[in-house]
């Protein structure tokens, strides 16, 4: 074989190796998953809390045709019997006490951009969202980069921990 023949062969074995790869990261992606914690962590300080309690509840899907969906909801959310008859608070509290959006993405391995398209948060649809992603076992944890809290204006990163629903 010759070096050009050579060179040509590795190069496109490389290649169907990492789309390879990819295809299996993406594989591991697809599906739904169960939200084990939602953690927020201070950059200053290290301090660490369980955004919406010990016991959060969410679910987030991941589709083959690229789009997603989440909710994530606080352990503790008051119950209102009657819609009808709910007060302003008790509708603040309900908003406040959740995380719901539904949109696109791209996937790379590492990071997945999500593209919002609809929102619990205006402020949300029309924007990216870029998080890391590291698989552990039947558990996917997804980071935020560093980012400025809207409510307390302190740096800080958040992290859920998500396992697969089988």
């Amino acid at each position: 074989m010759t070096s050009k023949k050579a060179i040509a062969f590795l190069t496109g074995l490389i290649l169907v190796l990492s789309v390879s790869a990819t295809a299996l990261a993406a594989d591991e992606l697809y599906g739904t998953w169960r939200l084990v914690s939602y953690k927020r962590t201070l950059m200053t300080t290290s301090e660490t809390t369980d955004v919406f309690g010990k016991s959060p509840k969410g679910s987030i899907t991941f589709g083959r045709d690229g789009r997603a969906i989440a909710l994530v909801t606080s352990d503790k959310r008051p119950n209102v019997p009657d819609a009808a008859k709910m007060t302003d608070q008790e509708r603040a509290e309900l908003y406040k006490t959740m995380i719901a959006w539904a949109g696109t993405y791209t996937f790379d391995e590492k990071t997945i951009k999500l593209r919002v398209d609809v929102s619990w948060n205006e402020s949300w649809n029309g924007t990216e969202q870029m998080r890391y992603i590291n698989f552990e076992g039947k558990r996917m944890i997804m980071s935020t980069e560093p980012a400025l809290g809207a409510l307390d204006g302190k740096l800080r990163t958040s992290v859920f921990t998500w396992e697969k629903v089988q």
